[in-house]
């Protein structure tokens, strides 16, 4: 017969695992990204969205 555990894991813990998995994989995706980038000239994420207004809303 096993023994039962003597503590075992708590739902918060495995929010917190889960939390900081999440953040090593958009920190891995990001440096993909960028050595993509980089490797083929492009622009990185938020870069090309940044855009100065155009001539037709200053007239509006």
């Amino acid at each position: 017969m096993k023994t039962p555990r003597q503590n075992p894991p708590r739902a918060e813990d495995r929010k917190e695992r889960l939390k900081a998995a999440l953040k090593v994989n958009i920190a891995r995706r990001k440096a993909q990204a960028a050595a993509k980038a980089k490797t083929t000239g492009q622009a990185t994420t938020g870069q090309a969205a940044q855009t100065a207004p155009t001539q037709e809303a200053e007239d509006s």
